[in-house]
C-alpha cells in the first residue's frame, strides 16, 4: 500500500570498477537490481549514477556504506562518503549513507541459491548487493512509520 511518506528510492553499492544500482517502487515494497555502472573514474560515476536517479526518478538515493564489523570506518567507508557528497552536488534529492555490513555476502548467498555463478555472477552481483541495501533501508523505513 502506498503511503504518504512513500518514496522512490535508489541505493548505491559504489566501487571502484563497478557501482550497482537498485530501486524500489513508490510503495516502498519491492527493492528491484536496477543496472551496473561500468566506470572507473570517480567523478564519471558520480555523474552515470546521478543521471540514472534523474531518469528513474529517485526521490532519495541510499549509499551503501561499508562500517567495518567493529563499527568503525575505513578507508572504504570514507569513499563511500565521498562519493555520497559528491552525488548531493549533482542531484536535487537526498542522499544518505546507510549501513552495507555483510550486503555483498548476503548477494553471494542469494545467487548460491539460484545456482548463478562466474561471468553471469559478476554481471549482476553489484546490482544484488545495492538491492540488499535497500532492503535493508526500506525495512528501517517500514519500522519507523509502525
Amino acid at each position: 500500500m502506498k503511503g504518504a511518506n512513500c518514496l522512490k528510492i535508489m541505493a548505491v553499492d559504489y566501487g571502484d570498477s563497478r557501482t550497482g544500482l537498485a530501486i524500489c517502487d513508490e510503495g516502498e515494497i519491492l527493492a528491484s537490481p536496477l543496472q551496473t555502472v561500468f566506470e572507473k573514474n570517480f567523478d564519471r560515476c558520480a555523474e552515470c549514477v546521478a543521471e540514472v536517479a534523474v531518469r528513474e526518478k529517485a526521490a532519495l538515493i541510499v549509499v551503501g556504506d561499508p562500517v567495518n564489523m567493529n563499527g568503525t570506518r575505513g578507508e572504504r567507508s570514507e569513499k563511500c562518503a565521498l562519493f555520497a557528497e559528491k552525488l548531493r552536488g549533482l542531484v536535487a534529492v537526498d542522499v544518505v549513507m546507510w549501513d552495507e555490513r555483510s550486503s555483498t555476502v548476503t548477494a553471494i548467498s542469494y545467487m548460491n541459491d539460484i545456482n548463478k555463478r562466474g561471468k553471469k555472477r559478476r554481471a549482476v552481483l553489484d546490482q544484488a548487493a545495492a538491492a540488499v541495501i535497500l532492503e535493508s533501508y526500506l525495512n528501517y523505513r517500514k519500522n519507523r512509520r509502525e
